[in-house]
């Protein structure tokens, strides 16, 4: 069988792929660009956890471009697409531009109103970006690991949905981001990390009860890829 080679659309040269985990292949070039595409269904593996009807199903078009599109079942069929997050990622704009822009775009296509992103420093989770805060608490706000449900999701190494956050003992206020203003009902927190170690937390809140599908879970487990390998690539500059 000839073997498939698939080029980078940014340098034009053959790129080199790795499986990420049952569901998803990164595709990396030399010149330090990458994207993710879903795994062959012949190759997937059986998870528990996640039904075949659950995965994002992926839709090319003629230019390579990928993206993700939610089932026709849904009241309106929407396409998502992570290109522009892909190529933010690898872009030259400096970290705070990609991590603002990140969430801003994260929080547009889940629909919720505020999206953030803590990154670990070794001693705390410190805001990085947010949609929905007060911009002047990025950078100030800041908890350990098992503090407030950000650093519970971090502990305990792996995400948190929490539907009423206000019946949650957890749930820490910080006067600086204003979040008081706006009665936050619920959240999901998905912890981000380099192998074992702590590497940050992708925050989604809204104002209103909200469940999270099994796609937009999906999503948001991609864009903490992405972060994750904006913040090593520019780490290596």
């Amino acid at each position: 069988m000839m073997e498939s080679i698939i080029r980078c659309r940014k340098c034009g040269k053959k790129m080199k792929s790795a499986r990420v985990d049952d569901y998803r292949i990164k595709l990396s070039c030399v010149c330090g660009f990458s994207e993710y595409r879903s795994a062959p269904s012949a190759t997937k593996a059986i998870n528990p956890h996640f039904s075949k009807e659950s995965l994002l199903p992926l839709t090319f078009d003629d230019s390579g471009r990928f993206f993700f599109e939610q089932r026709a079942d849904r009241e309106q069929k929407e396409i998502i697409t992570l290109e522009e997050i892909s190529m933010l990622a690898s872009s030259d704009y400096n970290l705070e531009e990609v991590l603002k822009a990140v969430v801003e775009k994260t929080a547009r296509r889940l629909g919720v109103d505020i999206c953030s992103i803590y990154l670990w420093d070794g001693e705390y989770l410190i805001l990085r970006a947010t949609h929905g805060l007060a911009q002047e608490a990025v950078g100030k706000a800041r908890l350990k690991i098992g503090e407030g449900i950000t650093g519970s999701a971090v502990e305990a190494k792996k995400p948190l949905l929490i539907p009423d956050v206000s019946a949650d003992k957890r749930y820490m206020y910080f006067p600086e981001t204003r979040e008081e203003q706006y009665r936050i009902k619920t959240m999901y927190s998905y912890p981000i990390f380099s192998g074992t170690e702590p590497f940050g937390v992708l925050n989604a809140q809204t104002v209103v009860s909200r469940e999270f599908s099994d796609d937009e879970i999906y999503f948001v487990s991609v864009i903490a890829n992405l972060i994750l390998g904006a913040v090593k690539m520019r780490k290596k500059r």
